[in-house]
């Protein structure tokens, strides 16, 4: 497996977002670890770890679809690059409703996903 990319713009955004995503988790685990006055926890504590999860995920599968020989195999490598890109941006409109100080920079995070998207669709026409 090649461990250099083709799309190096694709990869380094990928990287730059799980960059992001780690700091906005230790950033908001902060705010959202603590229990709720009921004494329940925060239902949204759980979404930052899926924030760095799902970003984790994202270079990985860049690189395994470029490898690939036969066209059907990078293609399935690609859709599940899809999927988890849509599951961040999905999990960041989550913790955009959280009660928290750190909703800005989960926009800003939900920005680059968004960046990424786009990156993302004109890599997959190259494959």
């Amino acid at each position: 497996m090649s461990s250099v990319p083709r799309n190096t713009r694709l990869y380094n955004q990928a990287i730059e977002i799980l960059r992001l995503s780690r700091s906005i988790s230790n950033y908001l685990i902060y705010d959202l670890a603590p229990l709720e006055s009921n004494g329940t926890e925060n239902p949204y504590v759980y979404f930052t770890g899926d924030i760095v999860r799902h970003s984790d995920s994202l270079a990985p599968e860049i690189i395994k679809a470029e490898s690939q020989t036969f066209q059907d195999d990078r293609l399935r490598h690609a859709a599940s690059l899809d999927r988890l890109t849509s599951s961040l941006y999905a999990t960041c409109e989550r913790l955009e409703r959280a009660e928290s100080s750190g909703k800005d920079f989960v926009r800003l995070l939900r920005s680059e996903v968004r960046k990424f998207r786009k990156l993302q669709h004109k890599w997959m026409m190259t494959l």
